[in-house]
């Protein structure tokens, strides 16, 4: 080993571990809510991501959710039969798929909404409410370091 080289870091303080233990720490809370509701992670991101817009070219609905294109082609055939989102081309280019919450799925965001607030509340009794809210803040902040790039 270079001698000159630093060692790694432990990886408790290797901010791409720590930011997988975390994202952990709080998924699995929402986990069981989301299978209650006979949905996935990903599934969920797309509904959450449609249900702030009227609609959105499909690649944008990737970047927003954080799924990957190909993951999403295959998700929008699910979610379409099952009544959560519809499809359309959009009208100026045939090439583009557009995207929309159907009725379920904003059915599907109130139904889910109680539990998913109830998990909140949990997390900012136990992390505080200021802590939380600074949390979110840096990790917006560091991932708008990606947009710069």
């Amino acid at each position: 080993m270079d001698q000159s080289q630093p060692p790694p870091r432990d990886t408790r303080h290797a901010l791409p571990m720590a930011l997988l233990r975390a994202r952990e720490a709080v998924m699995t809370r929402f986990r069981p809510m989301l299978a209650a509701h006979d949905i996935n992670e990903q599934q969920w991101r797309v509904i959450r991501v449609l249900g702030e817009v009227d609609s959105l070219d499909a690649s944008e609905v990737a970047l927003r959710a954080n799924i990957l294109a190909p993951s999403l082609t295959r998700m929008i055939k699910t979610m379409t039969e099952r009544g959560l989102i519809e499809r359309a081309k959009d009208s100026s280019d045939g090439r583009r798929v557009m995207l929309s919450i159907a009725p379920k799925g904003r059915d599907l965001l109130a139904a889910v909404a109680p539990d998913s607030a109830a998990i909140y509340r949990q997390l900012e009794a136990e992390y505080g409410p200021e802590r939380t809210a600074q949390l979110i803040d840096l990790l917006i902040a560091l991932a708008e370091l990606n947009a710069d790039a």
